[in-house]
């Protein structure tokens, strides 16, 4: 039977991945930065393929995994203990370790504004997902719209580093949000039944394009 989600819960969620909250989501883009700089991401389409290939097989769906492992661990300290090293070990570069850590920071700083012990069991060094996720499960938010939202919200955010990049202008940047949602509802279900051995990537040139843009001259974003 489906996990029942009540209109508070919802809320929470919806505000917690909104892009309000404090996280400083915008001041990162994942590598897709370097992407644009070197020719792999031109036009709204290459950006939609970009992204869904994220979602399907690469960070996106490793953090979708590891949302999903730690909304099910957020009352057990030793499975919970596990994927947060585990999800720590998986930033494939300096950039994308500190995106992910730093965002989960401020994510469980702002979080606490919702008291709840697994504030206490996470501490403050957690990659973002599973930050998001063991709140998530905590509040009993509903783990199919948990990872939905955050990769909406992961979506939305790569999709306004393009239009900052002229890549694409915000009405077709729109159109790319609305043409993904199968995409990630798609992606939810699939997580949602997934395991942690279920975790793998296969885009080397979007870890390639996180490596390169550390030395990238000019920049407007911190990955």
């Amino acid at each position: 039977m489906a996990e029942r989600v009540d209109t508070q819960a919802l809320l929470r969620l919806v505000t917690w991945l909104s892009p309000a909250f404090p996280v400083g989501a915008f001041s990162y883009s994942n590598g897709l930065e370097q992407a644009v700089h070197d020719g792999h991401v031109t036009d709204a389409e290459s950006l939609r393929l970009w992204l869904e290939t994220l979602l399907r097989h690469g960070s996106g769906w490793n953090d979708a995994v590891l949302l999903a492992e730690a909304y099910r661990a957020f009352d057990d300290p030793a499975r919970l203990a596990l994927v947060i090293e585990l999800a720590e070990s998986m930033a494939a570069s300096r950039e994308r370790h500190m995106e992910t850590m730093l965002q989960g920071e401020a994510f469980l700083a702002a979080a606490r504004h919702w008291p709840h012990p697994v504030l206490d069991r996470l501490g403050d060094g957690v990659a973002y997902p599973v930050a998001v996720g063991a709140v998530a499960g905590a509040h009993a938010t509903g783990l199919e719209p948990a990872i939905a939202a955050y990769l909406h919200a992961s979506v939305s955010n790569a999709i306004s580093v393009a239009i900052r990049c002229g890549v694409t202008g915000q009405r077709d940047g729109v159109g790319l949000v609305a043409a993904l949602e199968p995409t990630i509802a798609a992606v939810a279900r699939e997580a949602e039944a997934a395991s942690l051995e279920n975790l793998g990537s296969a885009t080397i040139t979007a870890d390639i394009s996180s490596l390169r843009h550390e030395t990238l001259h000019s920049r407007l974003f911190r990955s």
